[in-house]
């Protein structure tokens, strides 16, 4: 069976972070993409945020607790844009059921694609435990997830 797997567009090198930069693409995608394997998904796109856009941060827990509605994802000028993410997380778990992903690798920090560590909400850079909204809804979904950080341990599994 061929693996499917979701990358967060930003990490593919697509122009979809928050500040509309580029990142640099790990070798492990070039190489995934050109089997066919990768699926770029941005929910913050996908929810309707345009790039560049101001720095959001979830505050009051992390992406199970905004799923929840106990937490909001606020926007760095004070506008709640939990919305947004909702819906973005929502377009992330239909695009997971329509492309049948078994793998995601997203960019951890991000209030939508954190895996491990997201933002604490209070705009100072401090990274806390934690997922974001969209990844929140993946694991609900039973997708395994990974960070940036750990594509050497998905490619083990991979070619093992």
């Amino acid at each position: 069976m061929t693996p499917k797997i979701m990358v967060s567009a930003c990490l593919m090198g697509h122009r979809v972070r928050y500040d509309g930069k580029r990142v640099p693409v790990h070798p492990c995608f070039v190489k995934w993409n050109a089997l066919g394997w990768v699926y770029p998904f941005c929910a913050e796109v996908e929810g309707g945020l345009g790039v560049p856009r101001k720095p959001c941060e979830i505050v009051g827990g992390d992406g199970a607790d905004v799923l929840a509605g106990v937490a909001r994802v606020i926007r760095c000028d004070g506008l709640d844009v939990t919305g947004f993410f909702l819906k973005g997380a929502k377009n992330a778990e239909k695009f997971i059921v329509q492309h049948q992903i078994v793998y995601a690798v997203m960019k951890d920090g991000s209030p939508s694609c954190g895996s491990h560590r997201i933002y604490d909400g209070s705009f100072s850079k401090i990274r806390i435990p934690g997922k974001g909204v969209a990844v929140s809804l993946l694991y609900r979904s039973g997708v395994r997830v990974f960070s940036e950080n750990d594509i050497d341990i998905l490619d083990g599994i991979l070619s093992g």
